[in-house]
């Protein structure tokens, strides 16, 4: 029996009838919504995996070439070869849909497309490891970038099939059974109100049909008194 009080009318069952249509869809769409995000994050995933392994390879490299380039130097002359750099950035962020999920997308813009503005220092007085951490650097900052964008989208991606499931969860074991069990009791309450009334118009047919026979008796023997009387046979009879 529903939890809740239902008016068990036809117009109460088509309504619920309706609702339960429209949730059975609901539920097929967001399952297959769930379904094409579990697809979309494990494909983000094997590329978090992928970037990550590339980054923290680049981010060694770079930071083995500063540790030597740190020892051949001195403190004072590594500070002022990278105090005031050539290059400057800017980074762009927009956004895509993937399944009603806006993930960010990340570019970014050099002040200039020469490939040795990114030296901001003369060759004359540093170390070549000094020169292979910056290239290092400069080359693995565009698979940090991807690789910021690549967490943030599997973070979102996550949280958005967490939702997705709880809806198809308390669809598929909470609001359609409900519903179905509320059209069960209503559908039950009218064929029982329909047998009912059934049994009321066959009682009410007995009591007519008896009410007749007893006055086609009364009226008989009211007739057959009347014959009596007068001994004659009254008309008809």
């Amino acid at each position: 029996m529903p939890s809740t009080t239902i008016n068990p009318t036809r117009m109460e069952l088509t309504r619920l009838k309706g609702r339960l249509k429209t949730a059975q869809r609901g539920h097929k769409l967001l399952k297959d919504k769930r379904d094409e995000l579990m697809k979309q994050f494990m494909d983000v995933v094997r590329e978090n995996r992928a970037l990550r392994k590339r980054v923290e390879e680049g981010l060694m490299r770079a930071h083995g070439s500063f540790t030597v380039a740190a020892a051949l130097m001195s403190p004072e002359m590594l500070e002022q070869s990278l105090l005031y750099p050539k290059q400057s950035v800017e980074l762009e962020m927009t956004f895509q849909n993937v399944m009603s999920v806006d993930v960010p997308q990340y570019r970014f813009h050099t002040s200039s497309q020469d490939p040795g503005e990114v030296y901001p220092y003369g060759f004359a007085q540093t170390s070549g490891e000094l020169d292979d951490a910056v290239d290092a650097m400069s080359k693995v900052f565009q698979d940090m970038l991807r690789l910021a964008e690549v967490e943030k989208s599997s973070q979102l991606l996550a949280e958005e099939i967490e939702k997705t499931r709880r809806r198809v969860n308390a669809l598929e074991y909470v609001k359609i059974p409900q519903m179905q069990e509320s059209i069960k009791y209503i559908t039950m309450k009218l064929d029982e109100n329909e047998r009912a009334n059934t049994i009321r118009l066959m009682k009410v047919k007995d009591m007519i049909l008896k009410e007749a026979i007893e006055e086609r008796r009364e009226e008989t023997a009211r007739a057959a008194q009347a014959w009596s009387d007068s001994g004659e046979a009254p008309e008809g009879v």
